[in-house]
């Protein structure tokens, strides 16, 4: 009759370890059930789980184990696992699984803590945690410092909007980004990702800036502001802005897209996206000419934007075609997505303003960056403690993979 046993494995971590402790298995033709490790700081954590054919061999596993771990330094804890609770363990499987990411400038073990508080009180089990960031030097600190980790969750929550609402309270409270979100196919095949524009791709909302140089800043503002709200249908909102802009001159408009600061991480997201075989888009509320700078800079795929209307050298005051608001976005990544003949599931969509909500909804991954109030509550992930390559963790990319892709 065979047994089953756990094997846990602690100390400096060394070249050959796991060869060294596999072979002695190999020498009783065990079966590995489940294989575990962890190396932080030099330090290895080694889980093994498994099937001893023939149960006279375990005394003499025990033995070789432990003899091998005293020439090594290790310590070495080997006990028997009875067969009603591996089996339960075996049909746990299938259970939901989500991913938390936590994201900031450093984590703190109260952070953490927090998170987990949260987790452990809606009865989800933490299966796996993974650094994404990069090592931090203590002596040479980072301009820009991130720190990110992300933790493997299964389990069904208690009350998941109870749930959400206490990441979000943690969220504001302590300065770091939680994002949670159910653990599938889609999450590591995604294919398409759109952007909204101005606060979001760029640290500027281009009408307002117009307005300025038109000598309309104060009013235009007043109007934005309720927008962004989601006070003001955006349409008629919008309306009442670029009318204000009439009689703006043409070439102001092409000075002013050079002066527009990029988002912080907005270069490397795309680049890194880009060389992952990602389709980059804008779907903006904003100005076409602004976007056409950004898709020839950041080499954009897809650019959806509304369009000054301009004679003679002016701005008319008025908007050449359909207005592009939040219903549209929804449906023009819809359409994208039949484009590149991908499921909705396999799309991320980023804004910051009430009109991005509709597409923020029905992507697979919808992401509130530096977000108003009202967008954050609503949308299921949210950036608003680091720039824009926030977004390369919450799908899950390590800083390993960023830099080589953008070398």
């Amino acid at each position: 009759m065979s047994d089953v046993i756990l094997i846990n494995i602690t100390g400096r971590d060394r070249k050959g370890l796991d060869a060294k402790f596999t072979s002695i298995l190999a020498q009783y033709d065990v079966n590995i059930l489940d294989i575990g490790q962890a190396v932080i700081h030099k330090h290895i954590s080694l889980g093994i789980l498994a099937e001893i054919p023939k149960s006279d061999d375990y005394s003499s596993i025990f033995k070789d184990m432990l003899f091998e771990g005293h020439n090594m330094d290790l310590e070495v804890d080997i006990r028997k696992v009875e067969i009603d609770s591996y089996e339960t363990w075996v049909h746990a499987q299938g259970k939901e699984r989500r991913i938390i990411t936590i994201l900031g400038r450093t984590l703190t073990a109260q952070q953490i803590s927090a998170v987990a508080s949260v987790i452990s009180e809606n009865q989800l089990n933490i299966d796996g945690i993974t650094r994404l960031t990069g090592r931090i030097s203590l002596r040479e600190p980072q301009i820009n410092p991130r720190a990110c980790v992300q933790l493997s969750v299964s389990g069904t929550p208690l009350d998941i909007l109870d749930m959400r609402g206490k990441f979000m309270e943690i969220s504001q409270k302590a300065g770091i980004d939680i994002s949670f979100h159910v653990d599938n196919i889609y999450r590591r095949n995604r294919k398409l990702v759109v952007f909204d524009m101005d606060s979001t791709l760029i640290q500027a909302e281009v009408i307002v800036e117009l307005a300025k140089l038109a000598g309309v800043g104060d009013q235009v503002n007043r109007i934005t502001e309720a927008a962004m709200r989601g006070e003001i249908d955006f349409k008629e909102s919008f309306r009442q802005r670029v009318a204000l802009l009439k009689g703006l001159e043409e070439e102001k408009l092409l000075r002013l897209t050079e002066t527009l600061p990029l988002t912080e991480g907005a270069d490397l997201v795309v680049k890194t996206l880009k060389g992952l075989g990602y389709k980059i888009g804008i779907l903006s509320g904003g100005f076409r000419f602004v976007g056409e700078y950004l898709k020839d800079k950041l080499s954009i795929d897809y650019l959806f934007a509304n369009e000054l209307d301009i004679k003679d050298g002016v701005v008319t005051g008025e908007v050449v075609g359909d207005i592009v608001d939040g219903e549209m976005k929804a449906q023009l990544l819809r359409e994208l997505a039949d484009q590149e003949n991908i499921a909705l599931e396999q799309t991320i969509a980023v804004g910051d303003g009430a009109n991005d909500l509709p597409m923020i909804s029905i992507a697979g991954l919808g992401v509130a960056f530096n977000a108003k109030p009202v967008v954050r509550q609503k949308a299921a992930n949210a950036i608003s403690s680091v720039g824009l390559d926030g977004l390369l963790y919450l799908i899950g990319i390590h800083d390993r993979e960023i830099k080589q892709e953008v070398k």
